[in-house]
């Protein structure tokens, strides 16, 4: 466990720190969760057993103290970088940048480990975190669609071979949030539950809370940089979800029937630091396959498990290139299939 409080809680430090007193510590912030994630992958850091489910406790207790501390970043990041904290521009561009890929790696993957455990206060955690950075309807769309029809046509979130992320993105964002409305309204019909909100109430009043207390804090200003905050992390959700399950499909095995989703439908990624820092998100099949499973037990099979060719966030990075990314990774989707 202590990788995992090592790797996030030195970063939510740094970033604490950087709004604080602004100067180095935001560079310092930028190059933790960039430069030195990359060469602590690089040198196998706090390398991680593949079998681990029975060295390590739940992980609730850090989930839910990087939950709480995602708001007070969130929100005062947005003031920060709008000026209201004094720091310089190159400073606030800094913080801007280092904020947002911690909460599009951190506090995404927190918030997805969150929205799938069964206590309803965890959960709520994960949807408010999700509402927070305006994109609350995932907590519906991750569980109800995606779960359900990973690595099929039917997930908007799948992306099928030959597929860029500039075309992949708007698609899964649309697709995920039609699809996961329509899944919730099948949910309450089936089970005629008309009493309480529609879930997609709560999202859409969870995000107009979010930007009135950006605006309230910093004006116009502090929604717009919410507004750009949300943005960058969503980005980074959606490459997650398009490195993770790049050219994989489950076999037809009936029309409009699939093949169990089994470890071969999602990319992994072995690297040590990274995998701490995204609570083992990179080891993706295993969530699949089991879902309710805290993310300190998680596994990985290196013979059954596509592996990627770098640490997910590299892979990010290179699926911004599709040129470079398609020459990498699609002669890899193949040999999967075809095995």
């Amino acid at each position: 466990m202590a990788r995992f409080v090592i790797a996030t809680l030195g970063l939510v430090a740094l970033l604490g720190l950087a709004l604080a007193a602004g100067g180095v510590w935001t560079l310092l912030a930028l190059l933790y969760i960039t430069v030195f994630t990359f060469f602590m992958d690089r040198i196998a850091a706090l390398a991680a057993p593949d079998f681990p489910e029975r060295e390590f406790p739940a992980g609730d207790g850090l989930a839910v103290v990087l939950g709480l501390a995602h708001l007070p970043l969130l929100y005062g990041g947005a003031w920060a970088v709008a000026g209201g904290g004094g720091h310089t521009i190159p400073e606030r561009v800094a913080l801007f940048f280092a904020l947002a890929l911690f909460f599009g790696q951190v506090s995404n993957s927190n918030a997805h480990e969150l929205i799938h455990r069964s206590n309803r206060w965890l959960r709520r955690l994960g949807v408010a975190v999700y509402c927070s950075l305006l994109f609350g309807h995932h907590a519906s769309a991750h569980v109800r669609v995606h779960h359900v029809h990973a690595a099929t046509p039917r997930d908007p979130n799948s992306a099928p071979l030959g597929r860029s992320y500039y075309a992949f993105a708007p698609r899964a964002w649309i697709g995920s949030f039609t699809e996961g409305l329509r899944a919730e309204t099948a949910l309450r019909a089936r089970g005629g539950r008309t009493r309480g909100w529609h879930p997609y109430v709560t999202y859409a009043a969870g995000g107009a809370l979010s930007l009135g207390l950006a605006a309230a804090l910093a004006g116009g200003a502090g929604a717009l940089a919410l507004l750009g905050l949300a943005a960058y992390a969503q980005a980074q959700l959606l490459l997650s979800d398009y490195v993770q399950h790049y050219g994989l499909r489950r076999r037809e095995s009936a029309p409009g029937r699939y093949e169990p989703v089994g470890p071969q439908h999602s990319w992994n990624a072995p690297h040590g630091f990274s995998s701490a820092l995204m609570l083992n998100a990179p080891r993706h099949s295993d969530h699949h396959a089991h879902p309710a499973r805290p993310y300190p037990g998680l596994a990985l099979d290196r013979q059954a498990m596509p592996l990627l060719p770098q640490s997910l966030p590299v892979m990010a990075v290179l699926a911004l290139v599709p040129p470079v990314w398609h020459r990498l990774m699609d002669r890899r989707a193949r040999r999967w299939q075809s095995g």
